[in-house]
């Protein structure tokens, strides 16, 4: 849905909305039960509070754990640059430390492969998005 609301360009105030609309089954009955313990406690129900909530419901602990430990192992291999960016971008999410920008680039710059890396090497972008941009721009070349 993420992926799917960020093409649209889906304000992150209308998300909840939306999802609530699509939610059926068992995860509407979640929802709705949720939804009423937060109000009864006067907690502000945004889109980020509904995706803890999902993921603390939906997704087990050690299942979040193992995506964390891959993310944080994470390196390009034998993966395209594409390929990497992507699996990059589906794991970080599972991230639970904050991360300034910087640090994001400097994760990403480590896991390449030392013939890409070269390549960017030293050009100190410190915006995850300018920082694929480039490289890829690089690859092209």
């Amino acid at each position: 849905m993420e992926r799917i609301y960020n093409a649209k360009r889906c304000p992150k105030e209308n998300r909840l909305a939306y999802i609530e609309y699509l939610l059926t089954g068992e995860a509407s009955h979640w929802w709705s039960n949720m939804r009423s313990l937060l109000e009864s406690s006067d907690t502000q129900i945004t889109w980020e509070l509904f995706k803890k909530k999902f993921y603390t419901e939906y997704f087990l602990d050690n299942v979040w754990f193992a995506k964390e430990v891959e993310f944080l192992q994470l390196v390009q291999g034998g993966m395209s640059f594409s390929e990497y960016a992507d699996r990059f971008k589906h794991l970080i999410r599972f991230h639970t430390l904050a991360m300034d920008e910087e640090w994001r680039c400097r994760k990403f710059e480590n896991g390449l492969r030392g013939d890409i890396k070269l390549l960017v090497d030293g050009l100190c972008i410190k915006e995850f998005p300018a920082l694929v941009e480039r490289e890829q721009e690089c690859l092209r070349s």
